[in-house]
């Protein structure tokens, strides 16, 4: 493969993560305005912990909001770090994202306190944070290690202070478990490092 086809190989991949993840997002507000001109209808989406009938809101919980400035906040964050992880290819970060939002929403259900609703896209956010932080050194990769440490740096603070159990209105837990949960997802998809042919 020529270096021509091998850049242009890696913009069609930038471009398809980057309208990935905008149309991601933009699905996020479609929902959020559907959830406000229906009298926030879709907050029943969220999941209510250890009841059987909730599991069916598993999936559908990481993509309901509880009003615009929730959606807002977790907007940023959910573009970088979704673009940065389809970069690797658009079905590899579906089955990573399937992962974290199925294991986030389970952890959820047993782990969270009775009587909450807890919905949102930060359990799938600090779940892709987790996964970027530590592939990069599960396939190592100087590459990865580079972005994970990038990563680390700009956004560890604020995922460290998400995990804080002490925020009122947070679900703490939802953070926690995506979090492990990208951290597993690092070692789960990894990919094997190239080899390089030597002659003997």
């Amino acid at each position: 493969m020529s270096g021509a086809e091998l850049e242009w190989s890696q913009g069609d991949r930038a471009k398809a993560a980057a309208k990935l993840m905008v149309g991601w997002v933009a699905l996020l507000w479609l929902l959020e305005v559907v959830d406000v001109i229906s009298g926030h209808a879709l907050d029943s989406l969220g999941i209510v912990p250890r009841e059987p009938s909730e599991l069916i809101d598993v999936v559908p919980a990481a993509f309901i909001h509880f009003g615009f400035a929730h959606v807002a906040a977790n907007s940023v964050p959910l573009l970088v770090f979704g673009f940065l992880a389809a970069l690797g290819g658009i079905r590899r970060f579906a089955a990573i994202s399937a992962l974290i939002i199925v294991a986030d929403g389970l952890g959820v259900w047993l782990m969270s306190p009775a009587h909450t609703n807890t919905a949102g896209a930060s359990g799938l956010i600090f779940g892709l944070f987790g996964f970027l932080l530590v592939s990069g050194f599960a396939e190592r990769r100087p590459l990865g290690i580079v972005v994970g440490l990038l990563i680390g740096a700009v956004w560890g603070g604020s995922i460290l202070f998400g995990l804080a159990p002490t925020q009122s209105g947070v679900s703490w837990q939802a953070h926690l478990i995506g979090l492990m949960a990208g951290v597993g997802a690092a070692f789960a998809f990894r990919r094997p490092a190239r080899q390089t042919a030597l002659q003997a």
